[in-house]
């Protein structure tokens, strides 16, 4: 087996360095403030204000999490490389939506091209380094989260894994089904959404009807998997009076 880094890996590998580069020297607005018993204490938010200065995990945390910042964007670009590169390590569950939100609260795509560039090349090399990798750092499911979060839809992402077939996309591919069927026969999106959640667990639901049962078949899958991915297909009122159905209490 080959030692070399994949394509994709070297894909992300470049992403992050273009964060760094990109986002080195900025920092949060000198009038920020927040929280001294919610949030941290001076010297802490005084780090904020103080370019390329790493911050420890539970500060990162803090910060990112935090949803109450006078301007949440600068905060995010200020940690933004540090927070790309704690994200791909993993693990991110359970506060994956969370980190996505943090992405959509500093409304990234509305920054400077360059800036909105760098952060959207990230989200895509992360995906694809994510569904190229047989043991990613972290799972697929996880890291659909956080994009779909981030960006506000998950159609691009899916377009993305339709391209990609066989090992290991396949295989990712069917454990986020055996993890998220349950939710979404009843017509639940997996995650607590932000925004756009009935538009985004119908698109969702639709991909895999439409995408997954082949992909699965081909994969191995057991027929119990295939049938609930069929039951997807139906009217939410249907799938129970379905022969199919098995009877589960929902």
């Amino acid at each position: 087996m080959s030692t070399q880094p994949s394509l994709a890996r070297l894909r992300l590998h470049a992403a992050l360095d273009r964060l760094a580069v990109t986002f080195a020297g900025l920092t949060a607005r000198s009038d920020e403030h927040n929280c001294v018993c919610h949030w941290g204490d001076a010297e802490e938010l005084a780090l904020l204000k103080t370019a390329d200065t790493e911050l420890d995990p539970d500060l990162l945390w803090r910060t990112w999490d935090a949803p109450d910042w006078a301007d949440h964007a600068s905060v995010l670009r200020r940690i933004l490389p540090q927070f790309a590169r704690t994200l791909v390590g993993g693990p991110v569950a359970p506060w994956q939506a969370e980190a996505g939100r943090s992405f959509a609260r500093g409304r990234w795509q509305r920054w400077p091209a360059e800036q909105a560039g760098a952060v959207r090349e990230f989200l895509h090399a992360w995906w694809a380094d994510t569904l190229t990798d047989p043991s990613p750092a972290v799972p697929v499911p996880d890291v659909l989260v956080v994009i779909t979060e981030a960006s506000a839809a998950v159609g691009p992402w899916l377009g993305v894994w339709e391209t990609l077939t066989g090992p290991p996309a396949d295989a990712h591919l069917a454990a986020l089904a055996e993890q998220w069927e349950w939710e979404l026969i009843g017509d639940q999106l997996p995650w607590s959404g932000w925004d756009n959640e009935e538009e985004i667990r119908t698109e969702l639901t639709a991909w895999l009807v439409r995408n997954a049962p082949a992909r699965l078949r081909a994969h191995g899958a057991p027929p119990e998997l295939l049938n609930r991915i069929r039951l997807l297909g139906l009217p939410c009122a249907d799938r129970w009076e379905d022969p199919g159905w098995d009877g589960r209490p929902y």
